[in-house]
């Protein structure tokens, strides 16, 4: 990310546009964890949705593979898609109700084109073992799952498209702990066996503290430090609010 900005609509009286990601610029290299910190409405969604390019940046460079991710048109874009896949903070919110697990996890092979009748129902059952699910939990729907297994079919969905990069939009905060611990464990040993980059947008403290390899703070959509995360601590709760204090 180069000099990111995202501009919304203003509110009230005032008309035009107001930042709400401001100048932001960072680096994730393959294998690392950058998690994204910082009060409730400092844009880290925001900055999440640019990297995905659902929302296109005003003005600054989002490069991937060097190539600058605003600039490309609609078809070249969906052509890198794959490689930069989401998982979302809400397990049950981000399975479609109506598809079976199998189905939503061959979706993304089928919408880019890239699925194999033959090969395909090995390649699904392969993502289950890979996420540690029974293969026989294919054929069930969202509603039967727990929490802690549908973010799991969330994450092999993601990984069924061959991505180097996943944003993690607060995927644990849902779950109770004993779950989260399983779910961070599963994100820890794919991104070394798969080589992968996280960008991790997370409240908890204690989470990013051990997951994560550097922290970037974000303050009214701007980056006002970024560090190791093994000189984050916290003076409180281990949870960012609305007023910052994670960060020396």
């Amino acid at each position: 990310m180069r000099d990111l900005t995202v501009r919304h609509p203003s509110r009230g009286r005032r008309r035009g546009t107001r930042p709400v990601v401001d100048g932001v610029s960072f680096d994730i290299a393959a294998g690392e964890t950058l998690a994204l910190i910082g009060p409730s409405g400092a844009g880290k969604s925001t900055t999440a949705n640019a990297v995905l390019m659902l929302r296109r940046p005003d003005s600054g460079q989002v490069l991937f593979g060097g190539r600058d991710l605003a600039a490309l048109d609609a078809a070249a874009l969906r052509a890198t898609r794959p490689a930069v896949q989401p998982v979302f903070q809400d397990p049950y919110g981000s399975l479609s109700p109506r598809l079976r697990i199998r189905d939503t996890i061959a979706e993304p092979l089928r919408v880019q084109g890239r699925w194999d009748p033959d090969t395909g129902p090995a390649r699904v059952d392969e993502l289950l073992d890979t996420v540690g699910l029974d293969v026989r939990l294919g054929g069930r729907r969202p509603h039967e799952l727990s929490g802690g297994q549908c973010q799991r079919v969330g994450i092999a969905r993601a990984l069924a498209s061959g991505p180097r990069l996943l944003v993690l939009d607060e995927p644990v905060s849902g779950l109770d702990p004993s779950v989260r611990a399983g779910i961070l464990n599963l994100l820890t040993d794919l991104q070394e066996r798969l080589h992968l980059g996280y960008l991790f947008i997370c409240h908890d403290l204690a989470v990013v503290r051990h997951f994560a390899h550097r922290v970037a703070t974000l303050r009214d959509g701007r980056i006002v430090s970024t560090l190791p995360a093994r000189e984050l601590y916290s003076t409180g709760p281990s949870t960012v609010s609305g007023n910052e204090r994670a960060v020396r």
